[in-house]
């Protein structure tokens, strides 16, 4: 067994995935799990441990290639269009913050490192890793690999960034909320909401199957037609097929024809993140250890300019919708970490603002709503549209 046959490679690279997973659980999402990945494969290529084709001998990056369009589609049967409305306020927020982090990041990073650079770091500073394979899958199209890079280290980075920040604003205005009378009463009316949101957001709402022919392969066959539609309008209007599986996701769950969490359903949703984890650590294969460091100052640079027009937008808009501003910066700093961080900070902040296990809980209520919104809206829906519109550019 040699390190060139696919399993014995997907094993290796899964066991960094493994550990970073770990490290991840351990630190409470402190220290992400792709980050830690991403570290560790660089070393052990840099050091001749691993060869740089590991990830192709694998293999499995082809199938995140293969399943990210009905991954797309999945993520929007899961747009919790109900709760989006009544949370219409985080959703203002969040975006704001995306679009003043955009104002921001474009000019300044073009000025400094050029238009390229400010391109492939915009839209996973305010994203996912959709908003990341739609920005390198055209950079490697038009020519432009060395700088896949950025998005991979932004999109593995970004979270150290916006986390802390995004704890202090929100532990601040638990303060304020856990000294306000009403408490008691506010929790009782968003108590339903919470719940509510919370199942869309953890994609694990449990529905009474309306068709017995449901089975997996059919919900595969139905998510892989939808990213086949979309593909073909994509190649027509000259719009990212990307965005057109987010629309034929959310209308195909309105009328019925995609269930809720489809990919879980269809036990396919765990082997497709991981493809698209395969995806990014394998974009770092071909960058030396001299262009990491190169790289440095523009990731940096990226991040702190991005955060500053996101906590800026988060401000501005809040005064717009006159929500306090400590709520809405956390809101809006969710674009940097989104699901399942922005639940954990909730809990944490929660849980060392509450005095007692009933003003915990009262705490959790409150903000987890609007947190798990905002975080849904910039990471899943807003990045992926930016990235997607912005790489057309180039």
């Amino acid at each position: 067994m040699t390190i060139n046959e696919p399993v014995f490679a997907a094993m290796l690279i899964l066991a960094l995935v493994a550990v970073g997973e770990i490290i991840s659980v351990v630190t409470r999402a402190r220290v992400p799990m792709l980050l830690v990945a991403i570290l560790g494969f660089l070393v052990l290529v840099w050091t001749g441990i691993f060869p740089k084709n590991i990830v192709d001998t694998s293999s499995f990056n082809g199938i995140g290639t293969l399943l990210t369009g009905p991954l797309v589609v999945h993520l929007g049967t899961l747009i919790p269009l109900s709760m989006m409305s009544k949370q219409y306020k985080a959703v203002i927020i969040s975006l704001g913050g995306a679009l003043i982090a955009l104002v921001l990041v474009l000019p300044i990073i073009t000025l400094l490192f050029g238009y390229e650079t400010a391109v492939a770091g915009m839209g996973p500073i305010v994203g996912g890793i959709v908003a990341f394979l739609v920005t390198s899958t055209e950079l490697k199209e038009l020519g432009f690999e060395s700088l896949v890079a950025i998005p991979a280290l932004v999109l593995a980075i970004h979270k150290l960034f916006g986390m802390p920040v995004a704890s202090i604003f929100l532990r601040k205005y638990a303060l304020i909320l856990r000294d306000k009378t009403d408490l008691l009463e506010r929790h009782k009316q968003t108590a339903a909401t919470l719940e509510t949101t919370m199942n869309h957001s953890t994609a694990l709402t449990k529905k009474k199957k309306k068709y017995e022919f449901n089975t997996a392969n059919v919900l595969l066959f139905k998510l892989f037609l939808g990213a086949s539609i979309a593909t073909v309008i994509g190649n027509v209007t000259g719009v990212s097929s990307t965005i057109w599986c987010l629309v034929i996701g959310v209308i195909g769950a309105r009328v019925k024809f995609y269930d809720e969490n489809i990919m879980d359903k269809a036990k396919a949703s765990s082997i497709a993140i991981l493809g698209t984890i395969f995806i990014v650590i394998a974009s770092m294969s071909t960058v030396s250890l001299k262009e990491f460091l190169h790289f440095i100052p523009q990731i940096l640079a990226i991040i702190v300019i991005g955060q500053i027009g996101i906590i800026l937008g988060g401000y501005l808009f809040s005064k717009l919708t006159k929500w306090h501003p400590y709520k809405g910066m956390s809101l809006a700093l969710t674009a940097m970490f989104g699901f399942p961080a922005d639940y954990i900070l909730c809990q944490e902040v929660s849980r060392s603002v509450g005095r007692t296990e009933e003003e915990q809980q009262i705490l959790l209520n409150e903000l987890s709503p609007p947190m798990l919104i905002a975080g849904f809206t910039t990471v899943t829906v807003a990045s992926v549209i930016i990235a997607s519109i912005l790489v057309k550019t180039l």
